[in-house]
Parts: structure tokens; C-alpha cells; sequence
């Protein structure tokens, strides 16, 4: 059956180690469309961060962000898909996370821009450290987070060393009893990972279902490309699921199609695989 919803992951998969989307992947994604498939991008990210890949691109498709919590139309920003995390619960995850001295972030605001509001951040985190200054629109810091959060937020999120993010991770297995979705990326050539907590219904593969059936598409219609832990389940979903050649050993022994890494344009050897060639 012909492909007709091609979802890439942006991290890793699309944008290469330079965060730039290469020459060969925009014309492969161009060549697609001109067939008739659309794209869409599903990524961590939250909206305002990943809308500037959007329009690089020229997508008019909608925009799957903060790890399928929250899916939006990219022109009028309208939400299509919501699925907050319970107040009660994010609450619960950010005592847990101080308890154990990880900075701890929530997002808001799934209307509009997006905000994220944290109390400190520790010298561990080199990588919010390093994007703050560059997106400083949407930046709130509070005295106490706990007291803060009385409205359900998009999700919780924390960024560190894999050992600290794995210690969270497995602390918070143990504490919520499925009153959540724990979402991990890592990036052990850097010793950096990001732990994200959402909804109970909230996945990239979830989401990706969700727009699919909206379009009147079977799994076997849709393709997806991606390459850490949170784009497991949309692989799972696809039809065709491709993993790059980048990603950690784990992820590429799992039982999907390979292709080069995010320098080599693994995208475009991607689309000329099952798309253009199909």
C-alpha cells in the first residue's frame, strides 16, 4: 500500500548534528509531497520551539509537540489534540524530582506560545542552560513550583546526566502507579538525557494514531522515521517504522528498518527507500 503520512521526529532525525536540515532531506521531502504524501513532524519539543522547522519547510500539516501531548495547527495555531497532565500528579512529580536535586520544568500556555516555568536550574543543565538565553519568550521563574502549579500543565520535564535522569526515571516508576507517561531521550555520547512526564495517554505513537484516523488512514499508509526512546511507540505505529543510523545500539536492534544517520541524510535515503522508489 502506497504512503500517505510520512511523521519525522525533528532531534536526531531530521535536523543534523548542526540542528540544520540538509539540502538532501528537504528535497527529498519535497519530492513526497509532490506525490501526494503529507508530512507531518512529531517531536519533544514544545510548539513555539519546533514551529520555525515547520515553516522552514513550508508544512501546512499540523504540528504533533511535547511528545503527543498536545497537537496544533500550524497556520492558525488552533488545537486540535490535548491531553493534560492532572495538577495533583504534576505536583507529586516535582516534590520527587527536588527530593532528589533535579531541576524540574513545566509547560503551559497549550494555546498559545507556550511557557515554561521552573525555579533554578543547576549547573548540570548545560543544555537549558545553553537555550534559555536563545528563547527567552515564555520564561517564568517561581519561588516554589509545587505551589505554583494549580492548573493541569502540558506536562513536567527534567533535563541532566543519564545517571540523574535514570535515578528520576526509576523514581517516579515506582511512585505514580500509571497516573503518568515517563518519556525519556538520551544522548549518551553526551551524558545528557531529558525525562518527560505527561498524561497517561500521551505518546508520539498515540497522537500520530489520532491524526491518522482523523484523515481516514490506515497504520499501513503512514511511515515514520525517528531515533531515541520517545519515538518508539510511533515507530511501533507506523506501517513502515525507520530508525537511524545514529541511534543508540537498543534502539536499531528493535525490529524496524535502518537507515543512515541524522549527517549521512538518513531521511532522504529514507523517502527514496519506501517513497520515491515505492
Amino acid at each position: 500500500m502506497d504512503i500517505k503520512l510520512l511523521a519525522l521526529d525533528i532531534d536526531g532525525t531530521l535536523l543534523n548534528s548542526q540542528y540544520h536540515v540538509s539540502d538532501e532531506n528537504r528535497r527529498a521531502i519535497h519530492q513526497a509531497r509532490s506525490r501526494g504524501v503529507d508530512v507531518v513532524l512529531v517531536t519533544g519539543r514544545r510548539f513555539a520551539f519546533a514551529l520555525p522547522v515547520v515553516r522552514e519547510l513550508g508544512l501546512q500539516t499540523p504540528l504533533i509537540c511535547h511528545n503527543g501531548a498536545l497537537t496544533k495547527q500550524t497556520e492558525t495555531w488552533a488545537v486540535i489534540d490535548y491531553y493534560p497532565l492532572a495538577a495533583e500528579t504534576a505536583r507529586h512529580v516535582v516534590s520527587i524530582g527536588k527530593s532528589l536535586g533535579a531541576d524540574m520544568i513545566c509547560s503551559y500556555d497549550p494555546e498559545g506560545y507556550g511557557r515554561l516555568v521552573f525555579e533554578s536550574l543547576s549547573p548540570e543543565s548545560l543544555r537549558l542552560r545553553t537555550y534559555m538565553p536563545q528563547n527567552p519568550i515564555g520564561l517564568e521563574q517561581v519561588d516554589d513550583l509545587c505551589s505554583y502549579i494549580q492548573d493541569d500543565p502540558i506536562q513536567v520535564m527534567s533535563t541532566g546526566t543519564c545517571e540523574r535522569i535514570d535515578r528520576l526515571e526509576a523514581a517516579l516508576l515506582a511512585e505514580l502507579n500509571g497516573r503518568a507517561t515517563l518519556l525519556k531521550t538520551a544522548y549518551p555520547h553526551r551524558d545528557l538525557s531529558i525525562l518527560d512526564i505527561l498524561a497517561p495517554q500521551c505518546s508520539k505513537g498515540r497522537a500520530l494514531a489520532r491524526l491518522a484516523e482523523r484523515a481516514g488512514l490506515r497504520r499501513e499508509q503512514v511511515m515514520a522515521v525517528g531515533d531515541n526512546h520517545n519515538d518508539l511507540h510511533m515507530l511501533e505505529f507506523a506501517g513502515i517504522g525507520v530508525v537511524m543510523g545514529n541511534a543508540e545500539e537498543p534502539i536499531k536492534r528493535a525490529p524496524f528498518y535502518l537507515t543512515a544517520s541524522n549527517d549521512e541524510h538518513g531521511v532522504a535515503q529514507a523517502i527514496a527507500r519506501f517513497i520515491l522508489r515505492g
